[in-house]
């Protein structure tokens, strides 16, 4: 037998185990540290909010796209290791190619086409994610601080007497979400502390109550520095930031007491910056509202630091 015949039918068993190899390469990337269950969203919890799913479906998407980038990536890789290893029988220099136009566009326009359809799919989620009512059911100013959190619940409490629109409390919160402030909002707050626990459940920090069902509107606010308000089963999070007010919208839709925590890291006592968010029947909300109000906890605890006049420039500008 020639050299070359006996290189060739040496190969021959290499050709027929390659799509064992690559399926069990796969099966070995897609599940490592995930169960059946688990692995439709990927290591994100089950969404509680009516908003979620369409996080979630970015998610998945993105890890697919990934997963098939990197399964196109590793083949070739496999492939040249595989067909275009050195021959044991006869020592030569491959055929060299330079300036392979095709190849050279290849490189350049995939890529760019990867780009740009993840850009595509983020901006227009990120687009309806943000997007406000122009009159949400709630309105509830989160305010951040070292190291806990607040809560002001911008409602209509019976027998609570105010206006959250000329509070100086709120002072600091931008016109534009003012504006949309129910009339003569007496309101309630909830301030919470590190040593906090939840009566329920016993987890750390304090309780934000929601109504299921309901729009909410999150105004964030911080009185220091940078902190991050992450509800962990909305699959969301957005930056608290002194001098400039965020804020998004969901709709709870799933009742029980789920775990919050500051995102970033604002100092020596970040990791303490824990909160829960408990979502109830609007009978139960109204009712929560009723017992802060007996408690003597009425009107507002300040907001924070006010925005600066170069970032209510820029958002006139923007408008």
């Amino acid at each position: 037998m020639s050299p070359n015949g006996s290189d060739r039918s040496s190969r021959r068993p290499m050709r027929r185990k390659l799509p064992q190899v690559l399926t069990a390469g796969l099966i070995l990337v897609t599940a490592t540290g995930c169960t059946y269950k688990d692995f439709p969203r990927l290591g994100m919890p089950t969404p509680v909010t009516e908003e979620g799913p369409r996080i979630l479906s970015l998610w998945q998407g993105s890890w697919a796209a990934a997963l098939a980038t990197g399964v196109l990536v590793w083949g070739l890789i496999l492939w040249s290791i595989i067909f275009h290893r050195r021959s044991r029988t006869k020592i030569e220099v491959p055929t060299q190619t330079r300036y392979n136009m095709p190849l050279e566009a290849l490189y350049t326009v995939v890529p760019l086409i990867i780009v740009s359809v993840l850009f595509y799919f983020t901006a227009r989620d990120e687009s309806k994610l943000l997007k406000l009512d122009d009159k949400p059911a709630h309105t509830i100013n989160v305010v951040g601080y070292q190291w806990s959190w607040g809560f002001n619940y911008v409602e209509n409490v019976p027998g609570v007497s105010g206006d959250a629109k000329t509070s100086k409390e709120l002072a600091g919160i931008p016109s534009r979400f003012v504006d949309d402030f129910p009339a003569n909002a007496g309101g309630v707050y909830e301030v919470g502390t590190p040593g906090e626990r939840n009566p329920q459940t016993n987890n750390p920090g304090p309780t934000l109550w929601l109504p299921k069902g309901e729009k909410v509107r999150f105004v964030l606010t911080s009185r220091d520095v940078i902190h991050s308000f992450w509800v962990v089963p909305f699959l969301m999070k957005q930056d608290v930031i002194p001098g400039h007010t965020n804020a998004f919208e969901v709709t709870p839709n799933k009742e029980g007491t789920f775990l919050g925590k500051c995102a970033e890291l604002c100092g020596v006592d970040h990791s303490r910056m824990l909160f829960n968010v408990k979502v109830v029947s609007p009978e139960r909300y109204e009712q929560h509202l009723k017992d802060l109000a007996k408690k003597g906890q009425t009107g507002y605890v300040p907001s924070g630091i006010a925005q600066t006049d170069h970032e209510k420039n820029r958002e006139t500008n923007n408008l």
